[in-house]
């Protein structure tokens, strides 16, 4: 029986890579410890099984030290005032995937003769927060009396991807790795991020978070996408970043949402805060966390008050229920965005592109699958 002889170090950097304990990959590797510590080696079978059992490739066991993985977009996300050093691999490896789909519709934008998009970093740090939320309103003809009609807040999330989509940004919404729905995506650790290109600029966010703070993330990301500025960020209506530019995108996603002269308007200081935050939050189609930020930036609470009240509001959010699932198609739609499917799909159907490489984007095996699929986009009929 072959043995490979691997350094500790490597199998100690892969555990800590995946977030794995130690105790957890005994019980499926009983000599894992033994392995851990140089006292045995596993054989290339064992070792491939373990590789594959905390997504690392195998050969990055084989060399001298551990791989310097940088995270690829520019990393905003902070705990308390401190930078999260490490993303985990299942961020990644959705990082990887998007900017893999990025590159694919870029060159097919390119071919099919589409112009940069000219609101890709039109914007800059000094621009007012009102100027520029007003901006995007217009440029996605964002109505906000239209958005307060809309009867719930997952078609209101709906429409605000398709006006995004629309002009031109490809949105991605899934809370798993790829097609792996046993990889799923924690909104603790990042919320969404933005992957800046003058012709195919992506949002990604993670579908695993509320809808109403879909919004305030897709808000968030699109500011960045005005600043030119890729970005993995934890957009928190709530926090004022030490990062500049995660403070700036904040402002603008919180004015492009709900603009603070008409909650001023729609706002009175005698009404019961409870009232207001659920009467707001269904008017703007927001969380209420968004709405006690902007009560609080209208001067309606003091700091100590913001706070006691966000943070009451974030134990009944935390109590929710996330939807899940669903009907596979629309979800598969929204994951990969629709942008991107409807372009690929018909590159693929028109022989431009590989159906082994469009199935490796949109994470199929079958054909039967990939045919349907064009049929809900209207791409067959």
């Amino acid at each position: 029986m072959i043995r490979v002889n691997i350094k500790p170090e490597l199998l100690r950097w892969a555990r800590t890579r995946a977030r794995m304990d130690a105790e957890v990959l005994t019980r499926k590797f009983p000599l894992y410890r033994e392995w851990e510590r140089g006292e045995k080696q596993p054989t290339l079978k064992q070792l491939e099984k373990f590789a594959k059992a905390i997504r690392v490739p195998t050969g990055f066991l084989f060399l001298s030290s551990p791989p310097d993985e940088t995270n690829p977009v520019p990393d905003f996300r902070t705990l308390g005032s401190s930078q999260i050093e490490q993303p985990s691999v299942d961020l990644l490896d959705t990082v990887y995937l998007c900017q893999q789909r990025q590159e694919w519709y870029r060159d097919f934008a390119r071919l099919n003769g589409e112009t940069k998009l000219k609101f890709i970093g039109s914007a800059t740090l000094e621009s007012e927060v009102e100027e520029v939320a007003a901006t995007i309103r217009s440029a996605l003809d964002f109505d906000l009396e239209k958005h307060q009609a809309l009867p719930t807040w997952i078609e209101a999330l709906r429409q605000f991807i398709d006006m995004a989509e629309n002009l031109g940004v490809l949105v991605m919404v899934s809370g798993i790795v790829g097609s792996n729905t046993h990889r799923r995506l924690d909104p603790n650790e990042f919320r969404g991020f933005a992957l800046v290109e003058d012709i195919a600029p992506v949002v990604f966010i993670n579908g695993r978070d509320t809808k109403s703070a879909q919004m305030f993330t897709l808000s968030h990301e699109l500011a960045h996408l005005w600043l030119g500025q890729s970005a993995l960020s934890d957009s928190n209506p709530a926090s004022v970043p030490p990062n500049e530019i995660e403070a700036w995108c904040n402002r603008v996603a919180a004015e492009l949402l709900v603009p603070l002269a008409v909650l001023r308007e729609e706002y009175s200081r005698g009404e019961d805060l409870s009232l207001a935050v659920v009467r707001l939050g269904r008017r703007f189609k927001v969380s209420g966390l968004v709405i006690l930020r902007r009560i609080h930036d209208a001067g309606g609470l003091s700091e100590r008050q913001f706070r006691e009240a966000y943070e009451d509001e974030l134990k009944k959010l935390k109590n929710l229920k996330k939807s899940q699932g669903g009907d596979f198609y629309p979800t598969e739609i929204s994951r990969v965005g629709k942008r991107f499917a409807c372009a690929l799909v018909s590159s693929t159907l028109e022989g431009g592109t590989s159906f082994t490489e469009s199935f490796r984007l949109l994470g199929f095996r079958k054909m039967k699958t990939f045919r349907e699929l064009a049929k809900r986009l209207g791409v067959l009929p």
